[in-house]
């Protein structure tokens, strides 16, 4: 059995978007259990025979600031989720709440894996090609060094690996050029320790990739730092939004308009599909000592659904082993004095 633990009160809309999704994620996968972590009162009306339920008093809001959630709030749904799997109670913990509180949290309870300094969040994006790409980091660290990078492409790629169930997965650096020389001297850094590591048999390095190649599924996994990833992400999620307002204005206006929209309706209908950030949700907390899922806080039934089936097939993949294998193999590297932090 994969046990999951969940805080249905995190998110934008709690018990009544986490429950249904619960349910249908345990109707869909027999070898399925989840702890249902939150307050009594909102799981009480939950039962299923693969399911239970772990109290929890309090409730990280959205608004909180990580200091209370980390220091006042002890009692959190989102805290006694991450405890189950520090516990080995649950093999993953997933949670749609305040990201920053999520991450000190897990950071706190979980701590960081052998060799790395910072964690990062990574997810996947549509592509051209009918599938996706992953990238990392998307808003954890805002602030990278381009040693941060390299653990983040080490990491992405055991990500990669149990997804496409592929052990080279590609690893492309953003960067405003395909060209080696371009880019921050950060950037430039960060390549010539991606190449060392490519010739070390560490990463499958195909070099930089520029914004477009995301899109295109040039490379399996895209690296960059959390400021840049997390405005790349809400443009994604604002682009489908985009899409779907726009085949509702079409179909309200005149009959012209309406049959032309009639005639594009299935090649919109199917580009909506795949740009979907539903589909696509779940992102995964890397570098900790445990597994964590982040679901979007305004995630639907269906987009939270899939942020518990990402977070099983981490489990049941042994992402977490996966992880800690390449870091161990990358070890020279990744410790070697030009990427150890200044005390």
């Amino acid at each position: 059995m994969i046990v999951l633990a969940v805080d249905c009160m995190g998110g934008d809309h709690g018990p009544k978007v986490t429950l249904p999704a619960c349910r249908r994620f345990l109707d869909r996968r027999p070898d399925a259990q989840l702890i249902l972590v939150g307050q009594a009162e909102a799981l009480a009306g939950f039962s299923h025979e693969r399911a239970r339920v772990v109290a929890a008093s309090q409730v990280v809001t959205m608004d909180d600031a990580v200091e209370v959630a980390l220091r006042k709030k002890k009692d959190s749904s989102m805290r006694v989720a991450i405890q189950q799997v520090k516990d080995g109670a649950a093999q993953a913990a997933v949670s749609a709440g305040n990201t920053g509180a999520l991450m000190a949290i897990a950071r706190y309870l979980l701590k960081t894996l052998d060799g790395i300094d910072r964690p990062a969040i990574a997810t996947q994006m549509p592509n051209a090609k009918g599938s996706a790409t992953t990238v990392l980091d998307l808003g954890a660290n805002v602030d990278c060094t381009a040693e941060h990078l390299l653990q983040f492409a080490v990491m992405g790629s055991a990500l990669v690996s149990v997804l496409k169930n592929d052990p080279h997965p590609t690893v492309g650096l953003l960067n405003i050029g395909e060209e080696a020389i371009k880019g921050s001297d950060e950037i430039k850094r960060a390549g010539e320790l991606l190449r060392a590591a490519a010739q070390a048999g560490d990463l499958n390095f195909m070099g930089n990739v520029e914004g477009n190649d995301i899109y295109k599924g040039t490379s399996d996994l895209v690296v960059c730092d959390g400021f840049v990833g997390n405005v790349l992400l809400k443009t994604s999620e604002g682009l489908a939004t985009m899409i779907g307002q726009f085949l509702r204005e079409e179909f309200s206006r005149g009959i012209f308009t309406k049959l032309a929209a009639i005639v594009s309706y299935p090649v919109l209908k199917a580009l909506k599909k795949r740009m979907d950030h539903r589909r696509y949700n779940g992102a995964a907390l890397l570098g900790l000592r445990g597994l964590v899922f982040k679901s979007h806080g305004s995630a639907d039934a269906l987009a939270f659904e899939q942020a518990l089936a990402r977070a099983y097939d981490a489990a049941s993949h042994q992402l977490l082993a996966r992880l800690q294998s390449r870091i161990a193999h990358a070890a020279p590297l990744l410790s070697s004095p030009a990427t150890t932090p200044a005390p």
